[in-house]
């Protein structure tokens, strides 16, 4: 029985920063180990095996004078305005990141005022009933704070949440390590509102999870690879064949009990939005998920920005669902009725899944 309220998408949003950094920029860096010895492979050849790995060939940096909240209130403009929403009537204002706010040229993120207040004072919204506030999850963020705006929707606590993620992670990459490559910046932004849908819109189900044990530290922060730098100075750091193996052996089974706690059959889905991180571990984590149930990989079902986007943490899945959304990824689109799935894996390590109709 589908339930006559639902929370709703009503508007998205995205920032895609205008500074174009391609592969070929860092022909010319050393790369370091974790050991902090020179990587003896020349460059351009650990360059081109990155983009075969990941699928990335370019990525996008914001300019020197934004910072995160900058991004994230200017993606949610515009989902305030695709949404007809009235500013002043939403009710939270729950914004996912990791880092702060980090400016040019200096080593310490800012979170104090939090992001969320910090873009609620940017997008002039002046009722105290609406909370702002932060949400540190790993690159799952964005999905997260989905996950908690429909849990304070059917507590009858809020009916209206914007709900952002964004990152400047141009600015805690240690250049000298090559998974630096990986990492861009950028910012999403959804109007998540609790409404009659008569037509059983929304989202359906959710599914989140967290293992803390051997893997807390896959994702983490520390010290420059160069010998010289500052170990004092912390920058963002994974061990990625961790992170792959682990994605592969937890996602899809998240994946596959969302649907199943959700009622729908894996046949229905027409989309699935997965964290922008790794082409190729993305591929496999569908795959391994369509294995579960025995069904071949339906073909067109996963679109993809991480070739020119790069990987902007909890940007990637509102960014990516905003331009299939507005028809701007060639070969995808969206028709009323259609059912979805977003899935993401990060630092923590965590884990989430939302089952939505569109």
């Amino acid at each position: 029985m589908i339930s006559k309220y639902q929370s709703v998408i009503t508007g998205t949003g995205s920032y895609i920063p205008p500074c174009i950094q391609s592969n070929n920029e860092f022909a010319n860096n050393i790369f370091y180990s974790e050991d902090k010895q020179p990587i003896p492979t020349p460059s351009p050849e650990i360059v081109d095996k990155f983009r075969k790995i990941t699928g990335i060939e370019e990525r996008r940096y914001t300019t020197d004078d934004l910072n995160a909240s900058d991004i994230g209130s200017m993606a949610a403009r515009i989902a305030i305005a695709d949404s007809g929403v009235n500013p002043e009537e939403i009710d939270q204002i729950i914004v996912a990141h990791n880092f702060g706010d980090v400016a040019k040229n200096t080593v310490q993120s800012e979170m104090t005022p939090s992001l969320a207040s910090r873009i609620k004072h940017k997008l002039g919204i002046t009722n105290p009933a609406c909370i702002a506030y932060d949400l540190i999850f790993g690159c799952p963020g964005w999905l997260q704070g989905l996950i908690q705006a429909d849990a304070f929707f059917k507590a009858g606590i809020a009916r209206k949440a914007l709900v952002i993620g964004t990152e400047v992670l141009s600015r805690v990459i240690d250049v000298y390590d090559r998974d630096s490559m990986i990492f861009s910046d950028g910012a999403g932004a959804a109007i998540l509102e609790y409404r009659e849908a008569p037509d059983g819109a929304g989202m359906l189900g959710s599914l989140s999870v967290t293992h803390a044990m051997e893997e807390i530290d896959y994702i983490n922060t520390g010290s420059a690879y160069l010998p010289e730098k500052d170990p004092a100075v912390q920058y963002l750091k994974m061990k990625g064949r961790k992170v792959y193996e682990y994605a592969l052996k937890h996602v899809p089974a998240a994946m596959r009990q969302c649907l199943e706690k959700c009622g729908i059959p894996v046949q229905s889905l027409k989309k699935v939005f997965i964290h922008q991180a790794n082409e190729k571990m993305d591929e496999a984590i569908v795959k391994r998920m369509f294995e579960l149930y025995d069904v071949p990989l339906p073909e067109n079902i996963m679109p993809m920005s991480i070739h020119w986007l790069g990987n902007s943490s909890v940007a990637t899945i509102p960014t990516l669902y905003d331009l299939v959304r507005k028809e701007q990824v060639g070969g995808h689109q969206l028709s009323p009725g259609d059912v979805i799935l977003f899935a993401s894996v990060g630092a923590g390590m965590n884990i989430n899944a939302v089952c939505y109709r569109y």
